[in-house]
């Protein structure tokens, strides 16, 4: 298959997450909505590692995994903390964690 079609399939999905992230208020949406931009990213370092014929975007990629699971470790850290707290679930009013 030409490179053309992964990198379009990697836009699309990059873009879905984006448009996800700039519209909804839900933090849990918005963490999926990072995540399909990370994968959106990922797809296009594997298609590109592939297209040159070595490993170096498949090793980003992986680092790129890495680093999500963090930040979902994180997120959702977070997250039960603002519902345990029983503050408001928009991320727009979210400003009682500041410190």
């Amino acid at each position: 298959m030409n490179i053309g079609w992964y990198l379009a399939v990697s836009a699309i999905i990059f873009c879905i997450g984006a448009g996800g992230v700039l519209t909804r208020r839900n933090p849990l949406v918005v963490l999926l909505c990072l995540e399909l931009m990370l994968n959106g990213a990922n797809l296009a370092l594997v298609a590109f590692a592939r297209m040159w014929g070595s490993e170096d975007g498949q090793i980003f990629a992986l680092i790129v995994m890495v680093l999500a699971a963090c930040e979902v470790t994180v997120g959702l850290g977070l997250v039960v903390a603002i519902y345990r707290r029983r503050l408001p679930i928009d991320v727009d009013e979210l400003n009682e964690l500041q410190g």
